[in-house]
């Protein structure tokens, strides 16, 4: 029998993330006209994403902010929540942090240095499979191609682990977006 007691901790998790992201870029606009120099250098940003096919949802919100330093280089911090499912099998809820560091050798490129830490709380239909709850750390190095304020490119994570990571993969697209 599925376990339905965790649907509204998920939607309320999910609504902590968007309001924290909502209330973060109001408060940018609620600020005195004189701001300080460090929230001149501040950098708010979201990324996300919703995926759905036979029978398997993702959906994932990530809010971020980093301090420009310089031209080339910013430094910033990150959160992660994931909600994914497969119909009659299985539902995990992700939540986690970043620290991410940006350099920007020419205007157009980015590389790209993060380290991910993520709680993986899976559960499955079928009670003949455990459950499981777990940590999984990731390191990625990165580049991308910057137009504006996006940055569309790929990431490698060096700490890649094919049983424990919520990735398909070692290599992942990204896509930021920092305002």
């Amino acid at each position: 029998m599925k376990n339905n007691t965790l649907k509204p901790v998920k939607i309320i998790a999910f609504i902590f993330f968007a309001s924290f992201f909502i209330t973060s870029s109001n408060a940018q606009d609620n600020l005195p006209e004189q701001k300080s120099e460090f929230w001149k250098n501040v950098r708010f940003g979201i990324g996300g994403g919703i995926s759905t096919t036979n029978g398997f949802f993702s959906a994932t919100l990530a809010p971020s902010a980093i301090y420009q330093f310089d031209k080339t280089f910013s430094l910033g911090v990150g959160l992660n929540g994931t909600y994914n499912s497969i119909k009659n099998s299985s539902s995990s809820t992700i939540f986690g942090g970043s620290i991410i560091g940006l350099f920007n050798p020419i205007q157009d490129i980015q590389l790209s240095v993060e380290f991910e830490e993520l709680n993986v709380n899976q559960r499955f239909d079928n009670s003949a499979l455990q459950d499981n709850n777990y940590w999984v750390p990731a390191l990625f190095i990165g580049a991308g191609y910057t137009t504006n304020n996006v940055t569309l490119g790929i990431r490698y994570d060096l700490l890649y682990d094919e049983r424990d990571s919520i990735y398909a993969n070692a290599l992942v697209p990204f896509v930021r977006v920092f305002f």
